[in-house]
Parts: structure tokens; sequence; C-alpha cells
């Protein structure tokens, strides 16, 4: 079987990119979607917020989705559904299967890698304890009480707070359940601003910074936790141990772009995002395979996701059509203040936007880029953070003759 383009993960990035690509010319496409709908998480999060820099409105998750979906059946883009790609070799041969084809390989000329992300498990944090019922990822207790309709607990912490432990802390609470404390190990959160407002404060939740669980009690099922203050080096400070009584801890402790299918495909990973290095095309270091959305990076927004798969979407478009230019190669460096960029390399003599985020959180500071040594652009920001995604455009006339853009981090 050979199709033009085969895009993996069939959520709000696998489907923009799709839309896109049919857009500009290429109507041989195939979306892989390991579950048994098209949306990705989307269908879970029903909570609104979504849609307002894409459609200019409010919009829950599945409605944003439905919006892509819909488009994606109108256009008559073939999709399957069920189907679980375990493999892609370096000559760009998908291996995949479902119940109804079995085990089947599909050769592609081009490939976007769509496959989103997943959730740090409570194996990857270090606390002592017994393994007691009780403790769930934050997107698996959105999952059970948003489409299962399943409390997971009436006495909840919440360790993480990122966006969808900030969400979950909301959701719970309308629930029902008494959410005691948001803990976050950083001196900082890693959510939206408007969702430590919204989700938190709105509902008198404590948001307990610098503060993480170091034991878990209970047999059978989760009775309490002890949590402790954490000194600059995030080891527990003795002294200000605590002990807190519930029946579930709801862990949101960062997200992992899911990689596996691009390791296989010998693709360069960048080893601050975990996910693939890309042009500004969004194509790998493998010539022909793109990838885009949370598999590249995590985004704070789905609308920032659809809006890069729309890049890779047009990129693997011209890609098949053999539209070619000649290539430049320049990296992009940053300074650790600036924890990374995307794209990570410079390809084409084009105007392009760079998206990067923080390391922490700093005040009344400038984004500066240097073309050498040379200070090329300066945009000044009362605050930044790493809760959210920064954005810079340059013109091409601001990396000619370029051997290396570095983005700084320096006082206003």
């Amino acid at each position: 079987m050979v199709t033009e383009l085969v895009i993996i993960g069939g959520g709000p990035a696998g489907m923009s990119a799709a839309i896109a690509a049919y857009e500009n010319g290429i109507r041989d496409i195939l979306i892989l979607e390991r579950d048994s709908s098209l949306g990705g998480i989307l269908q879970q999060c029903i909570h609104n917020g979504f849609g307002l820099h894409k459609f200019g409105e409010e919009l829950t998750g599945p409605e944003y989705a439905w919006r892509y979906e819909k488009k994606v059946k109108e256009l008559g883009i073939a999709y399957k559904l069920d189907t679980m790609v375990i493999d892609i070799s370096e000559d760009k041969v998908i291996t995949a299967t479902n119940s109804a084809d079995g085990v089947f390989q599909i050769e592609a000329k081009a490939i976007i890698l769509a496959m989103g992300c997943r959730e740090r498990s409570k194996g990857e944090i270090r606390f002592t304890g017994t393994r007691p019922s009780g403790i769930y990822s934050a997107g698996t207790a959105q999952k059970l009480v948003n489409l299962e309709g399943y409390m997971p607990g009436k006495e909840v912490v919440i360790l993480g707070s990122g966006d969808i432990g900030l969400i979950m802390a909301r959701r719970m609470t309308l629930e029902g359940a008494h959410v005691k404390a948001v803990c976050e190990l950083m001196p900082y959160s890693g959510g939206l601003a408007r969702n430590i407002e919204q989700c938190l404060n709105d509902f008198g939740i404590p948001l307990m910074l610098s503060t993480t669980v170091v034991e878990i009690h209970g047999k059978e099922r989760l009775e309490g936790i002890t949590i402790a203050k954490v000194d600059a080096n995030r080891r527990p400070i003795e002294e200000t141990k605590e002990y807190i009584a519930c029946d579930t801890l709801l862990l949101s402790v960062g997200l992992i772009p899911e990689n596996e299918l691009s390791k296989k495909a010998t693709v360069n990973l960048d080893r601050i995002t975990n996910g693939a290095v890309v042009d500004q095309d969004r194509q790998t270091s493998q010539e022909g395979v793109f990838a885009c959305g949370n598999v590249l990076h995590v985004h704070d927004l789905v609308d920032f996701v659809s809006e890069e798969a729309e890049i890779a979407g047009i990129s693997a478009a011209n890609y098949i059509k053999g539209e070619t230019e000649e290539k430049i190669t320049i990296p992009v460096k940053t300074d650790g203040k600036i924890r990374y960029t995307v794209p990570q390399v410079i390809t084409k003599n084009k105007d392009v936007t760079v998206y990067f985020r923080v390391a922490d959180v700093f005040r009344n500071v400038k984004i500066n880029v240097y073309n050498g040594e040379k200070l090329v652009l300066s945009k000044k920001k009362a605050k930044v953070a790493p809760g959210e995604m920064e954005s810079i455009k340059l013109t091409k006339e601001q990396f000619a003759d370029c051997g290396e853009l570095t983005f700084k981090l320096e006082e206003a």
C-alpha cells in the first residue's frame, strides 16, 4: 500500500495538518488514530477556554475538536480508528495494526508525526510508602469524571500545578470533592495565570509552592500523605513535614512528548523538549518526516497546536509536490534562561516565527536575539514564566549572512 501523506495521530494536530495539506493540493492522505474516535485528548476536556485565538470564541474541548473533525469528513480525508502504529522505518514504511486489517504496512512519501504527549507517572516521582489505590494521574481522573462518570475520591490533594492539575482542582470541587491543596515542587506554578485565578483562587484552594509529597500512607486505600517544603536544591526540609488526611492523590507532574515512534524512525530528538529537532517547516532530521503539536513540544494552548500543524501540513504538501528551495543552515541557540526554541534550526531564507519557553519566572527583561555578536531584535517583557509560551517573528534580513542565532534573556 502506497500513500502520499500519512499522519500519525488524529487529535487537533493531526486533523489540522491533514486539512492544511488537503487545501494545498494533496488528496491521498491517511490519518492513523489509535483511539476509537478522532479528537485526541480534547474529547475529555469539557471545560471552555479553547479557540479564543483560532476562532475568536470560547469553546469546550469536544467543540473545538468537532470543528476539525467535521472538516476532515467534509473533505473526505481518509482515516483509520483503533489503529496502532508499531513501527516507522528510515525509508518511511509504516507498520500498523487493527482488528479489521490485521498487521499491515504503508509506504509513505511523507509522514507527519502528531502523536501528542503522555503524563509522567508515579514511578518517576521519588516518595516512599506502599501502593494503595487512590493515586491517579490528573488526566486519568479527568477521563473518569468527564467521560466515565466516576468520582476518584472525596478528599483530594493534587501534586503539580500544571494546567491539567489546576483544571482538575476546579472540576473535582464542582463535583463535590474537597480539594485540600495543590502542591508544587517549584517556586512558581507551571500553569497559565488565568487557570490559577479561575481554578484555584475562585474556589479558595490553596497553592503551596516549593512543596512536595514525601510519603504516602495507607495499605489498601490511600489514607493520607506527608508533604514538606523543599530547599533551593529541591530537597525536602525535614522540620517542615506535615501530614494531610486524604483518600485521593492526583499527579500533575509534567507531560512528555510521545516519541517512541520518532526514535524508531531515527529522528534526532532535542534533549530539553524530548521532541524532534525541526526546522521552520517542522521537518525533522529525516527528510520527508515532519512533526507538530505536543509530540514536538508541549503547548499551553491548543490554538497554537493547530497553527503549528498547519505549518507541517503545508510543508509536507510542498515536499510531496517537489517544491524545494535553496537550503541554508542556521542553528538557533539559547542562553539557559531561555530553555529551548522551536525551530532549532533555520533552513530557508524566509521570515520565521520562533517559539520558546523560559526556565524561571523573570520580570522586567528583554528578549534579545543576536546574529553572531550583533543585536538584531529586542523585545521588552514585564514578566515571562515557564507556563506560558513566548514567540518572536524574525525577518529574513535579520538573519542574513548569519552563522548562528542566539536568544538571550537580559535585564531591561
